[in-house]
């Protein structure tokens, strides 16, 4: 490491980290091409940059990435259950990254690692739920004329930062990640979707088949919980307070009901929202004996677990290495899985790596279009530029083998006139 600081739990795992990472290089094609063109043209030269992520294989890859693009890249765990040791272990031993990120931290652990980052001194911030962002407006306002921008990769960091942006308090602009066509309609689509589902049943391994599973939120991420369970054999139940999602959903063939009917019914509950407080103490006095709770949401705070254990007599038992077992006064038992923390990320391997290549090329090429026009863009939330979401599109459907049409000359001039109609 030449030197550098860094923090993980076991340097000497880094071989198999190494290995995790190349079985998901492969799956990532998109980003491959990418880092390909970064080592030709070094378009991150001299940049620093503070990624506070979950460590995983496919975000080690995005880390190669960068650097083969000319970036100095610091890294933390955006979540304290996501980091996948190994792969720490990997890129502190192999790509000489320092990593501040250790499966199962603590709450004060968790913090000191983002400080750690944050002494990077970065140019540009990668976040994924805007707690670096935050922490860097609070304890380092000093370095803000330092910073180019930053991106966010989740919907909960987007809605914290356009909260920020609305009070006038972002100092730098964010480009958001989640918003691109190819991050949320497939990452968290398809990617949540599956690696909630795996994540349960890792967990548990119950039958889904036969049970009721309840959902809360009719997002992409819910969308794709509900139709993973359903087609495992669930019968799901969606809860929302979006009219327009909840329409959706019914007219998608899922039942609709409020969160404290569907609470009554349920046999696995799964939230998905970016919001507090979705399964409440109203809503564990009426859940059946034996109810799993699970979350899809980035922090742990849509299941109100200081409501659960109050109700509870003592404390939780383990009965399985992510299942915690909550014994109510009246006998029942709620089982509470992950410590309420993304099940996906804490009890599995978090997405597939072929949907985290379309998400982490939008990191990639982000990164790299706030380095040209960074200094010109307002304190301000923004989208993914357009051109960037086309081009990851197009260049995953080459990595796939799928060819498609172009519109002839004649159908452009078609399209841009408002002269002809009907004939």
């Amino acid at each position: 490491m030449n030197g550098k600081p860094f923090d993980i739990k076991d340097l000497s795992l880094a071989e198999q980290g190494l290995r995790r990472m190349e079985w998901a290089d492969r799956e990532m094609p998109v980003l491959r091409r990418i880092r390909e063109r970064f080592a030709r043209e070094r378009p991150l030269d001299g940049i620093r940059i503070s990624a506070c992520l979950h460590v995983t294989a496919e975000t080690a890859n995005l880390v190669r990435a960068l650097q083969a693009g000319g970036a100095e890249v610091a890294l933390c765990a955006s979540n304290p259950l996501s980091t996948q040791d190994d792969v720490a272990a990997a890129l502190v031993h192999f790509f000489e990254v320092p990593v501040f990120a250790i499966k199962g931290e603590d709450t004060e652990t968790y913090y000191r690692h983002i400080r750690s980052c944050l002494a990077h001194r970065p140019h540009l911030t990668m976040d994924d739920g805007a707690d670096l962002v935050s922490m860097l407006h609070k304890e380092r306002p000093g370095w803000m004329a330092e910073i180019l921008g930053g991106t966010e990769e989740t919907t909960t960091g987007v809605i914290r930062l356009r909260a920020m942006a609305r009070e006038g308090v972002l100092a730098y602009p964010i480009i958001a990640v989640n918003d691109a066509l190819t991050k949320h309609l497939f990452d968290n689509r398809y990617g949540t979707g599956q690696s909630t589902i795996d994540g349960i049943l890792r967990a548990t391994n119950i039958l889904l088949a036969g049970r009721v599973v309840v959902v809360a939120g009719y997002g992409w991420c819910g969308r794709g919980i509900a139709m993973r369970a359903r087609g495992m054999g669930a019968h799901v139940i969606v809860t929302e307070v979006d009219p327009l999602r909840a329409l959706e959903a019914a007219m998608d063939g899922f039942r609709v009901l409020p969160m404290m009917e569907a609470a009554r019914e349920g046999d696995l509950f799964i939230t998905a929202t970016g919001n507090i407080h979705i399964l409440d103490r109203p809503h564990f006095e009426v859940m059946k004996d034996g109810a799993i709770l699970a979350n899809a949401g980035h922090f742990n705070v849509e299941i109100h677990i200081p409501a659960l254990r109050e109700m509870s007599v003592g404390e939780p038992r383990r009965v399985r290495e992510f299942v915690e077992e909550y014994t109510l006064k009246d006998g029942r038992r709620i089982y509470l899985l992950a410590e309420g923390r993304l099940v996906n990320l804490a009890a599995a391997e978090g997405h597939p790596s072929a949907v985290m290549d379309m998400s982490f090329a939008n990191q990639a090429l982000s990164v790299e279009y706030l380095v040209r026009h960074g200094r010109a863009l307002e304190r301000q939330v923004y989208p993914v530029p357009r051109e960037i979401d086309q081009a990851v599109a197009r260049l995953k459907l080459e990595t796939l083998g799928i060819r498609i049409d172009q519109l002839t000359p004649e159908q452009e001039r078609y399209l841009a006139s408002w002269e002809e109609g009907t004939s």
